[in-house]
């Protein structure tokens, strides 16, 4: 059964709310809780979802009935590979006393951000305005969708301990290509460790979701981390090999190089798994140790508890898609079908009366700019620090 840990708040004069909170996916498996709410002939169902949809279709606004659905938003999977870890990686990052320790801390904390996914299944893609807010010890987390057309979400995470502050903004673009859906993640993540000066630039894989012959999800292609303080750069490469009927091969592989370019020279090779270990190999010396082990940071994971629910904005994804998270888990398809067409009407609504009064939506975290040259946008936050959340993980 899937872990769910929720509570309802009446507030004076407010509708009640409902507060939903799930377990992340660990190593453990996809989800402990996939065969309760997931509907059977789930690859017939999906199949015959795509048939009208043709190769090369551009899918970022695709609406999935809510039998597809994770009963959670995919702000919400943004935010769980930040705060989600059973160990500290981030401080790791900050107290290493070299430039090239810290840079290949920063690699397996970037390494740390790649999490399982479930086939046939996804999260609800997030309303415009509508935020995520968690803490984990020190580590405050606040995410906000500034965009819906395109989808473009924005992070902002800051450790006041640590003086460490992260800001993300991707842009999810799935494309539909006859036999599988690729899922290219448009954008730019930054890490900065202010005790050190240090900013580091890094993308994310794309998503691969292969229908057939078999059904598979992997994280593919290529990723590129650089400091500009320190020069270093990594190359990393997700791939994932098969045999010709689809079975069998090596899935999940992560290999890779951290450069020095100043010196024209390979400092480490990097060799593994993002799902169990990955190691570098020195070049100069030829001595191997493992930077990243996925059972020790991503496993275990806990749900987020709520410990100030008066403090939860209505805005929050926990809240926005409440009911039907509910709804989903308890397979009552139906009711499942109504909530989300209930908040997608909400949002067309809020669209109409801004254009009524020709208003346009302001994001309230963020100041977003988009570049018609580059194609590119840019998402800093208005505030300095993240403040404590209302909902905290353990």
């Amino acid at each position: 059964m899937f872990k769910v840990r929720w509570e309802m708040e009446v507030a004076k004069g407010k509708e009640a709310k409902k507060i939903v909170l799930t377990k992340p996916f660990s190593i453990e498996g996809e989800s402990d809780a996939e065969p309760f709410y997931r509907a059977p002939n789930l690859l017939r169902r999906l199949l015959s979802l795509l048939k009208n949809v043709r190769p090369g279709s551009d899918l970022t606004n695709f609406q999935l009935p809510p039998v597809f659905n994770l009963p959670k938003s995919q702000l919400q999977c943004y935010g769980e590979s930040v705060y989600c870890t059973s160990s500290n990686l981030l401080s790791k990052c900050n107290s290493e006393q070299s430039p090239v320790d810290r840079f290949t801390s920063v690699v397996a904390w970037s390494i740390s951000t790649t999490r399982p996914s479930s086939f046939g299944v996804a999260p609800y893609n997030p309303i415009l305005g509508e935020t995520h807010h968690v803490s984990k010890g020190y580590l405050n987390v606040l995410l906000e969708q500034v965009s819906v057309n395109p989808p473009v979400s924005a992070l902002h995470a800051t450790d006041e301990k640590e003086n460490i502050e992260m800001i993300w903004w991707q842009q999810p673009v799935p494309k539909f290509r006859g036999t599988s859906i690729e899922t290219e993640v448009h954008g730019k993540r930054m890490l900065k460790l202010l005790n050190h000066g240090e900013t580091y630039e890094m993308n994310c894989p794309r998503l691969s979701i292969r229908i057939l012959p078999v059904p598979r999800m992997d994280w593919v292609g290529n990723v590129n981390i650089r400091c500009p303080e320190t020069g270093l750069v990594a190359e990393i490469s997700y791939t994932s090999s098969y045999s010709l009927l689809g079975f069998g091969g090596n899935r999940k592989l992560i290999k890779g190089k951290i450069l020095d370019p100043s010196l024209f020279k390979v400092l480490y090779e990097v060799d593994g798994h993002w799902d169990k270990t990955v190691q570098v190999k020195d070049t100069k010396s030829g001595e191997i140790r493992v930077i990243y082990d996925a059972k020790e940071v991503i496993s275990g994971l806990k749900t987020p508890i709520i410990k100030n629910a008066e403090g939860v904005l209505t805005s929050e994804s926990a809240v926005v898609w409440g009911e039907l998270s509910e709804a989903i888990m308890k397979n009552e398809w139906e009711k499942a079908r109504e909530e989300k067409e209930g908040v997608e009407e909400r949002e067309k609504k809020m669209v109409r009366e801004r254009g009524m009064k020709g208003e346009s939506w302001v994001p309230k975290n963020f100041r977003v700019s988009y570049s018609k040259d580059t194609r590119e946008w840019n998402c800093s936050p208005i505030h300095k620090w993240v403040p404590l959340a209302p909902i905290i993980a353990p």
